[in-house]
């Protein structure tokens, strides 16, 4: 699986590729990622990138030129299909990230992330060339770099040997361990910390108390905190 990342700053990816436990991913080149310097495509002097949006406004736009002449180079370095490699753009205008979508994925041969900057990319250049737009959440961030890390790193530690015990993240939440639903809590010791005790049932021994527990606790959180979820859950059994 390779994922190949268009940013204006790739040296933000470093520390991310070799730090925690998802680095094992690209370590051992389950994953593999290899970030491209939109700037390398520029032409002149001084390597520009964006320019003023046409209609006036605030901010500046990136130019489609220097964004295909780098797709074109990933796709020449990659030897293979658009249909192989999707291009991704992260911006607030695209479908929700969902554990679902990552699960997926995390089967795929990877993809083109392009991170945007500044005001937006030419919608000329998405019109053409991007096939899928996908947010992080209803908020804005300077640029796309952190919403590709969020991708790579959910990803990352779906893949087989990245987390220490493969059963770790069917437990987390949204998973089908959890029917889709969030995550218990979960204590450690001190069994007494803060005039705050461990609940009993976890210190039970009996299992069948303890996975009873959690699943009314996990029921619980999503019902005050993800009630769309619970509505969700509710039709698929109806279906």
């Amino acid at each position: 699986m390779r994922f190949d990342v268009i940013t204006l700053f790739p040296s933000i990816f470093e520390p991310f590729l070799e730090q925690g436990v998802n680095r094992r991913a690209f370590e051992s080149e389950l994953m593999q990622v290899k970030l491209w310097n939109l700037r390398d495509f520029a032409q002149g002097n001084y390597k520009r990138v964006d320019d003023r949006p046409y209609g006036g406004g605030a901010g500046m736009v990136l130019m489609p030129e220097p964004l295909l002449q780098c797709l074109k180079a990933i796709r020449v370095d990659r030897g293979d299909k658009r249909t192989q490699s999707p291009l991704i753009f992260f911006s607030p205008t695209g479908e929700s990230l969902t554990h679902e979508f990552v699960q997926n994925w995390s089967y795929d041969h990877g993809a083109i992330l392009l991170c945007g900057r500044y005001e937006g990319v030419d919608q000329r250049f998405i019109d053409l060339y991007v096939d899928m737009v996908i947010s992080i959440g209803d908020f804005v961030l300077s640029g796309g770099e952190i919403p590709a890390m969020a991708f790579l790193d959910a990803m990352a530690r779906l893949q087989p040997g990245v987390l220490n015990t493969q059963e770790s993240h069917q437990y987390d939440s949204f998973n089908e361990k959890l029917d889709g639903l969030l995550d218990c809590p979960h204590y450690t010791r001190p069994e007494v910390w803060e005039g705050l005790v461990v609940p009993q049932e976890l210190m039970s021994g009996h299992h069948e108390k303890i996975e009873l527990w959690r699943k009314q606790q996990s029921l619980a959180i999503t019902q005050n905190q993800r009630p769309d979820l619970i509505e969700r859950l509710k039709k698929s059994k109806i279906n």
